[in-house]
Parts: C-alpha cells; structure tokens; sequence
C-alpha cells in the first residue's frame, strides 16, 4: 500500500498548493512569520487585522501541514511561539514573486519591512542604493 495522502483536488502542484496556503490569511502569517513575529498577540496586531478565531484556524492548519511549529514559552496558561519550519522557510521566495508581481502591475502597493510589519501603521517605502525601492516580503 502507498502510504501518499490523497490529492484533495487533483495532483497538479498549483492546485495542492492552494489547498493548504490559499486562503486569504495563510501566507500572511507566513509573512509575518519571516519578518520576525512570534507570539499570537504578534500576529494578531497584523496591519491587516486578522480576526482572532481565524488566526487561530490558519495556525492549526499550517501547523499540521508542517509550515510551522509552536512551542510553549509559558505554562500557566499555556501560551505558544511560532516558527517557521524549513518547508515554511521556502514560502518565502513565494512571497517574493508576490512582491514582484504587486510591485510592478498594483499601484501603489509596496513590500512591508520588518519594521512596517511589526506596527499596524501603514506600510512605508523603503528606499536602497540609488533610490530605488529595497525588496522585501
């Protein structure tokens, strides 16, 4: 017997990988994930404000499909910290095409920083060498 899950919709990779991140929230937290959020209360103060029953639903789910892990930090209550596994790792270059595509066909839509995905403010240009805008997730 083989031991592969069953395709949910069909085996082609787009469709697989919609399944399990394409939603409207999941690889927003992966975003947050890679610029350094940790905790629930961090990801819930997202500037897109992701609704807290949500957050908690997309969570389990990337969890079980191995994107992430969490790991208690506190006991009493339990309160849990979220990584990144290295298959969650590779979303990012994902996140990148996004940035790219959005950069060049969206106006004015622009790439968080770590530090403009850390507040709810909104998101701020960053600018490299030469003026040009640095890229990021």
């Amino acid at each position: 017997m083989s031991s592969a899950k069953p395709f949910i919709r069909s085996p082609c990779a787009v469709a697989s990988s919609l399944d399990i991140v394409g939603d409207k929230w999941s690889l927003l937290v992966v975003r947050d994930l890679l610029h350094g959020k940790r905790t629930y209360g961090e990801l819930a103060n997202s500037p897109e404000r992701i609704p807290t029953n949500i957050l908690a639903e997309r969570l389990k789910r990337l969890e079980a499909a191995g994107i992430i892990v969490s790991t208690p930090y506190q006991h009493h209550p339990v309160r849990y910290a979220y990584t990144l596994t290295p298959k969650g790792s590779a979303l990012g270059e994902v996140l990148l095409a996004f940035v790219r595509w959005g950069r060049q066909y969206i106006p004015g839509t622009v790439a968080l920083t770590r530090a403009s995905a850390a507040s709810p403010a909104t998101p701020r240009r960053k600018r490299g060498k030469g003026g040009k805008r640095a890229e990021g997730i």
